[in-house]
């Protein structure tokens, strides 16, 4: 369903616009997508709504078909993209799986600060963006992601997940379509 509104008290949640990440290739350009974040962040605190920042430094433990990723990364990996303009009063959040909610303190600091939905946005669309959609939507927060402001490393598990998987979690638009939104 396209969206159609936001709640009064909505956060943007940026998933994994961080050097290491962002240096990926990617089915669409990382510089577009950490742009329509920042327009989005900068829309956000405009209206004193929350901005939540998230990164990953490591991934969950446990072994999987596709094997660990080997060596360290660079020092910088996890700095996030400085076009965000990351501010004092956005909240940052470092995660270890996929999704932002799992073993962080995100859903407690959003119930803190009366947040009933969260639009997303980030890197990569079938992974962190996709998991942390669907942790918000069990969660009951109502889900809008940002379909311009998503990328992946793989062009159909993209498609999918903007096809398939974000509406049954909730409504998708574009970086100025939930901008026209916030009045």
């Amino acid at each position: 369903m396209p969206v159609t509104a936001l709640d009064a008290t909505t956060a943007l949640l940026v998933i994994d616009l961080q050097k290491g990440i962002t240096a990926l290739p990617c089915a669409h350009p990382t510089s577009e997508i950490v742009e329509r974040s920042a327009r989005l962040a900068a829309a956000f605190r405009a209206r004193d709504l929350p901005v939540v920042l998230v990164n990953v430094d490591r991934g969950a433990p446990g072994r999987t078909e596709a094997g660990t990723r080997g060596g360290t990364p660079p020092a910088d990996w996890t700095e996030l993209a400085p076009e965000l303009d990351r501010q004092p009063a956005d909240l940052t959040v470092t995660k270890q799986t996929w999704g932002a909610f799992h073993g962080t303190g995100l859903d407690a600091e959003l119930r803190h600060r009366g947040v009933t939905q969260v639009v997303v946005t980030g890197i990569a669309t079938s992974m962190g963006v996709e998991s942390t959609a669907r942790a918000a939507h069990e969660h009951g927060y109502h889900v809008t992601v940002a379909t311009d402001a998503v990328t992946d490393t793989d062009e159909e598990a993209h498609r999918r997940g903007l096809e398939k998987i974000f509406p049954l979690l909730g409504e998708t638009g574009s970086t100025q379509e939930i901008i026209g939104l916030l009045g």
